[in-house]
């Protein structure tokens, strides 16, 4: 269905209340629209931006039970994030994939070997298999030779895994379309609507034509992230967020090469900070600092968190020599993190994920990516007695369903690494995009983790309304390649003019648009650049 037949059987939920309204596009909307929708539930998800738009697209493509929570004392959210992990990497492999880490250990440091093995050993015991393991100092070196020497001690590995952030957001919704939900992005909740002292709908504006309707719910969803209070604080409600920013570089993958993940602590604060290998590059991250700008407008690395990353990465590996010139991109998130109240580090916050009932809103919000569907069964299990779809709400069903015959039929002569990538990010459509590539569009784009025919089928099919929906969410060109890939444009202008049906002005305002977009949150903060 396009986005011009959602909007319409939209319209018919204004007279016709829905099951479930979801407000927020992000994972969190994602896996409550899905669980909802697969029980037979009727399920609408509006998002004011882009799906994955926020957080979900700004993560550190972790998929992990969070071994610093362990540390913290956290142990049923980390409990809780290791059987996630679990069920993702069994349910959505080559989208989900294991990721082995390497945690170095210096002489002095105040958490050492025994301790942190006794960690892993809790980690490994959630998760129902050994993946720890003790190296050596001289077999730590043979694995990473540029790591500083000096101290080391060793290293324990263990498993984790990574995805692509917004893929998944986007695999989810595809799949809860499946189970009958209506999805549509740049559409904003402009206020919720309420009778008798309750939500019971609200007012929709579809920021691409300028309508508006307003739609009626048994249960309005609030999934919004760094936004939920804003939508919360309409009912008078007091704030439970503290928005948090966490910053990363993007890295040539020769100039800092990691054959896994590796974690070490920051030499200024003792932070954890890791580097990891992610779609052909080196991602390094993440800063941890309150968010005090608007929350509407897009984040971006400053100079501080930027000079406090390269700290890191020139004390960690001081052989390479990293400077400004290896740095592909930069991308910040901002984390909606619970408040304590008591003014504590924002590293110390608690990770939990939030979920409130007032007045007929339902919040979820908080939590990590790997939980997301913990947390959406959570919150469904709390408005069961007014949606009785709800009542076959299951925790244990499969994420996807699994490829037909007709997409396993058409990849079965593609290189098996296109193979697994499709068949992941775009299971039973994987048909439907290979019949309408053109000659030579399966060809990947040098280091954009990517090819012409998926952004041509991103045109067509997956709502896509500005550049910045294309190159940063639907394919991440945005963050693997220089200035954002711009030097792609002048060979996607064809392909978008002729799938969105964008003249030549539409074109000239979005590839200023994307430009100045990525100039100011995906980019060297202006005080480094040259």
């Amino acid at each position: 269905m396009n986005r011009d037949a959602s909007w319409a059987a939209l319209q018919r939920h204004e007279t016709e209340p829905l099951d479930l309204l979801v407000i927020g596009g992000g994972i969190a909307g994602a896996g409550v629209a899905l669980e909802a929708a697969r029980c037979g539930a009727r399920v609408a998800l509006v998002e004011a931006r882009d799906f994955a738009g926020g957080t979900s697209s700004k993560s550190s493509k972790l998929v992990h039970g969070g071994l610093r929570y362990l540390a913290q004392g956290r142990i049923g959210l980390t409990r809780e994030s290791v059987r996630e992990r679990k069920a993702l990497l069994r349910d959505m492999p080559g989208l989900v994939t294991p990721l082995r880490f390497l945690l170095p250990v210096r002489h002095g440091d105040r958490k050492g070997r025994r301790i942190l093995g006794l960690g892993l050993a809790l980690y490994d015991f959630f998760a129902g298999r050994r993946t720890r393991e003790w190296h050596a100092p001289a077999a730590v070196l043979a694995q990473v030779p540029q790591l500083q020497e000096q101290d080391l001690a060793g290293a324990w590995s263990y498993l984790d895994a990574q995805t692509d952030d917004a893929r998944l957001v986007l695999r989810v919704l595809a799949e809860a379309r499946l189970h009958g939900a209506l999805t549509l992005n740049h559409v904003c909740a402009d206020s919720l609507v309420e009778a008798e002292g309750q939500v019971q709908g609200a007012c929709l504006r579809d920021a691409a034509s300028g309508q508006t309707l307003v739609v009626q719910a048994r249960v309005v969803v609030n999934a919004t992230g760094a936004w939920a209070d804003r939508l919360r604080q309409g009912l008078g409600q007091s704030p439970q967020l503290r928005p948090l920013r966490g910053s990363h570089l993007v890295f040539e993958a020769w100039r800092l090469p990691v054959a896994q993940a590796l974690a070490f602590f920051h030499p200024k604060d003792g932070r954890p900070v890791f580097a990891l290998p992610w779609e052909g590059r080196t991602l390094l991250g993440t800063t941890d600092l309150d968010h005090h700008e608007p929350l509407d407008r897009e984040p971006g690395i400053n100079a501080a968190e930027f000079d406090y990353l390269m700290q890191a990465a020139r004390a960690a590996f001081p052989s390479l020599d990293l400077g400004l010139e290896d740095v592909v991109s930069t991308f910040s998130g901002v984390r909606p993190v619970l408040d304590s109240g008591d003014q504590r580090e924002p590293s110390k916050e608690a990770r939990e994920h939030l979920i409130l009932a007032e007045r007929g809103l339902l919040t979820v919000s908080g939590g990590k990516l790997t939980t997301f569907r913990a947390s959406a069964v959570q919150a469904l299990r709390r408005v069961q007695a007014r949606v009785p779809a709800l009542q076959r709400l299951r925790s244990d069903a499969p994420l996807l369903r699994a490829p037909g015959i007709a997409s396993l039929h058409a990849v079965r002569e593609l290189p098996e690494a296109l193979r697994e990538r499709l068949l992941a990010r775009y299971g039973d459509a994987t048909a439907t995009l290979l019949a309408e590539a053109q000659p030579g569009e399966l060809q990947d784009i040098p280091h954009a983790a990517c090819c012409m025919a998926e952004l041509r089928y991103a045109c067509r099919h997956e709502s896509v309304l500005h550049l910045d929906d294309l190159l940063l969410r639907r394919s991440r060109t945005g963050l693997l390649l220089r200035d954002g890939g711009t030097a792609l444009l002048h060979k996607l202008r064809p392909v978008v003019q002729e799938t969105l049906g964008w003249n030549d002005e539409r074109w000239d305002d979005e590839c200023h648009r994307y430009r100045e977009r990525v100039l100011r949150s995906y980019g060297i903060p202006a005080e480094w650049r040259p």
